[in-house]
């Protein structure tokens, strides 16, 4: 946790302000949201009560987790001296997206499919079954995450959209890759690699969405730091590390009970339903913005719906003074109608935004010309973006004034004055 704390990124103050939450939480100066939740009483019986009864205590939680949440930001309240409650509002939420699965509408395909019975699928092909491809500590993700000993990251099979350029195509368009597993077992899961010292669990996929209800009940599962060593024989099958780490209670408590910041990196093509559920839940948002037009998004990734739903999504987080990173993916033969669309987005909606513009596009899945998957429709994203396409979106993000270059280039960068075309010359190397 020592050298966590004292990376040279949380020394600058843009980053630290923006991302102070989850810092706190990963650091277990500051309790998950999830810890927050089971302080609060649902008031009414879970099971007798309609959906609406539901949504409306739900709603009244929602207020009464503002106002603790306020106060346990500015130390006013120690959640030391609160006790637990059953049912908690996160039994409630729970309760709500069990509910939700049997018409689901996790996300904004609104599909109302029962993936209780099996016999009918939605756009994710799924059915109540969860399936991890793999977990294991992520030292590839932005510094603030991946910080010195990785960030916790689980691989869900199976996604709602259909990108033809996706670089976990194995994962995305597979929905029976990896092992099935219930929430009490995803618990063990977040429980292993949170006490072998990751900064956070990174819920990811594919796309997390689709799994909510296993999610949010694996999440009320882990007020007990006890690791399970009996479901670790099953789980293990899918723990994709290269090296073994000790078990440490210390990395993974706050006054005495299992802590971990909840970091949900979605391609935010989520239902105003599951934005509700997630809010009091997630203590870091990594939201992808991937497509300037509903007209890109249909051609590369067969969904519609794209940019009112993401743009819609990304407003409430911001709204909500949540703790986030942007993602946006430069794309060969893309940077007009996508990248600086979406860049001039942020811009005018959300302009101290942090923003990670990737150059980590290749060629992959349905787009990679030495693939048995190839589809010649997707000839025209074919190749890697070119140094002037890269070039191009970084000057423009600086023509905006976008907070971008530290979480975009801490690989690289020597100091913050550096030119971005010595940059992207690094990049290209790299790459």
């Amino acid at each position: 946790m020592a050298l966590f704390k004292n990376l040279w990124i949380w020394s600058i103050e843009n980053i630290r302000k923006k991302l102070n939450w989850y810092y706190q939480v990963s650091v277990n100066k500051k309790p998950a949201k999830y810890l927050i939740c089971k302080r609060l009483k649902c008031d009414i019986n879970l099971k007798d009560s309609d959906e609406k009864q539901l949504w409306d205590e739900h709603e009244r939680l929602s207020e009464e987790f503002l106002k603790l949440f306020e106060n346990v930001k500015s130390c006013k309240v120690n959640i030391k001296d609160i006790e637990i409650k059953k049912p908690s509002f996160l039994d409630l939420k729970v309760e709500i997206t069990n509910r939700m699965l049997k018409s689901c509408e996790f996300c904004r395909w609104n599909c109302k499919i029962d993936r209780t019975k099996g016999e009918k699928f939605g756009t994710c092909q799924l059915d109540s079954i969860t399936r991890v491809s793999s977990y294991f500590h992520h030292r590839g993700e932005e510094l603030p995450l991946r910080g010195t000993m990785g960030s916790g990251t689980i691989f869900f099979s199976s996604c709602n959209m259909r990108c033809a350029f996706c670089q976990n195509g194995d994962i995305s368009t597979d929905k029976y890759n990896g092992i099935p597993v219930n929430s009490k077992l995803l618990a063990q899961m977040m429980k292993q690699l949170r006490l072998e010292g990751v900064h956070n669990i990174n819920l990811v996929g594919g796309e997390p969405t689709i799994h909510l209800h296993t999610i949010i009940e694996a999440i009320s599962y882990l007020a007990d730091c006890d690791f399970n060593y009996n479901d670790h024989s099953y789980i293990a099958s899918a723990y994709a590390d290269y090296f073994k780490y000790k078990l440490k209670k210390e990395y993974a408590m706050y006054e005495g009970e299992f802590n971990v910041p909840i970091l949900w990196n979605s391609n935010f093509f989520m239902s105003e339903k599951t934005m509700k559920i997630l809010r009091e839940v997630i203590d870091i948002w990594l939201p992808d913005f991937k497509f300037g037009s509903d007209k890109c998004a249909i051609k590369l990734a067969r969904t519609p719906w794209y940019f009112e739903t993401v743009t819609r999504n990304h407003k409430l987080i911001y709204e909500w003074n949540e703790n986030f990173l942007i993602r946006h993916l430069v794309m060969p033969n893309h940077v007009e109608c996508c990248t600086k669309t979406v860049l001039r987005w942020i811009k005018y909606n959300m302009p101290d935004a942090l923003v990670n513009i990737m150059y980590q596009f290749h060629p992959d899945n349905y787009c990679d010309p030495f693939s048995k998957k190839f589809d010649i429709r997707y000839n025209i994203i074919a190749r890697y973006p070119t140094k002037e396409e890269l070039i191009e979106a970084y000057n423009y993000a600086k023509e905006l004034n976008l907070d971008f270059i530290v979480v975009s280039f801490d690989k690289f960068i020597k100091n913050l004055d550096e030119e971005i075309e010595k940059i992207v010359d690094e990049v290209i190397i790299y790459r």
